[in-house]
């Protein structure tokens, strides 16, 4: 084989590309693939961005991206992909190194980089032969209709019961503070830039995000009066589910449960261990009574895992697909 040519992204490379790489090694690499493309960011005010392209006598058959994201911006995204007959010959290497020398060109000067891959992928190994490590797990997984038994919410009454549990608009002030919170605190291996009210919304509870519902589960409300004295105050929010439209929900569907729904499910990060755990499990219980639903659960979400461990191992839960792993240098 002769010696590989290393020459920036130019139009018409993704055709070639696609054509020498075959299917996607799972969604992630699909999500990197269409992130090749032109160098940017630098005098067009937009993602900054440079890629890479290695070129076998004229044909391009690898290619490199590292771009910055606005929502994380402490670490740079980074993703190689080399055609099957090209690996192990060290081009992935070479596009690596390429990338880590563009890094440093990054606005805001040199960051560490991360990348994403299926588990047990060619794509982890070679980002674990390449020095990077794990930073979080994710699955998707599936809730069976009736998993949990449906919990008594305050003494079991209709009007207590309505009080504690609530349908809430998409883009509630009041929602979009504990869906921003919640996302913080769950990203702090890799924080976010500070999340606004609006930026919380447009992100996920706004119609692009997909969001087309949302319920919450409150704490009982208190009288400044005393315990004898009603009160017009709504209670603390404790928990949300955001639901959203699943491009992939008929594959999940299982058993004749019908169609699941893609549901956001988390909780106020102030509430304590305990209290966050029995949120988030009657809120489930709730939500997943009468119809199946898909969630992402990472590894940080513990609330969420301690509801939803115990369902994998009785069968209650199913998990959909392999691990998806984000590493990082």
């Amino acid at each position: 084989m002769a010696e590989l040519a290393y020459r920036p992204w130019r139009t018409g490379d993704d055709q070639t590309l696609l054509q020498v790489w075959g299917d996607a090694e799972g969604p992630a690499a699909e999500q990197f693939r269409g992130e090749l493309a032109p160098d940017g960011g630098a005098d067009d005010g937009g993602t900054w961005r440079r890629c890479v392209v290695a070129v076998d006598e004229g044909i391009p058959v690898a290619a490199g991206v590292v771009y910055a994201s606005a929502l994380h911006p402490r670490r740079l995204w980074a993703y190689v992909e080399v055609a099957r007959d090209h690996r192990h010959q060290g081009v992935g290497t070479e596009l690596l190194r390429r990338l880590r020398e563009a890094a440093l060109t990054a606005p805001g000067g040199a960051r560490a980089l991360r990348t994403k891959a299926v588990a047990g992928s060619s794509g982890e190994g070679f980002a674990r032969a390449s020095g990077f490590g794990l930073l979080q797990r994710s699955r998707h997984l599936v809730v069976r209709p009736g998993a949990l038994k449906l919990p008594v919410f305050g003494d079991g009454s209709e009007q207590q019961s309505s009080q504690l549990v609530q349908d809430l608009a998409t883009g509630s002030v009041e929602l979009s503070d504990a869906v921003g919170r919640y996302y913080t605190s769950v990203h702090a291996w890799d924080p976010p830039e500070s999340l606004s009210v609006g930026k919380a919304q447009q992100l996920f509870l706004s119609d692009a995000s997909g969001a087309h519902g949302a319920v919450v589960l409150r704490a009982p409300a208190a009288s400044a009066f005393g315990s004898g004295v009603a009160t017009a105050k709504k209670g603390r929010l404790r928990a949300f589910a955001v639901s959203y439209a699943s491009p992939a929900a008929g594959a999940a569907a299982a058993d004749g449960d019908g169609e699941p729904t893609e549901v956001l499910l988390g909780h106020d990060p102030d509430l304590d261990g305990d209290d966050a755990r029995d949120a988030v499990r009657g809120l489930l219980a709730l939500i997943a009574y009468q119809h199946p639903v898909v969630l992402e659960v990472d590894d940080s979400m513990e609330a969420l895992r301690a509801a939803v461990d115990p369902l994998l191992e009785t069968g209650a839960a199913q998990q959909l697909g392999p691990d998806t792993l984000i590493l990082g240098d």
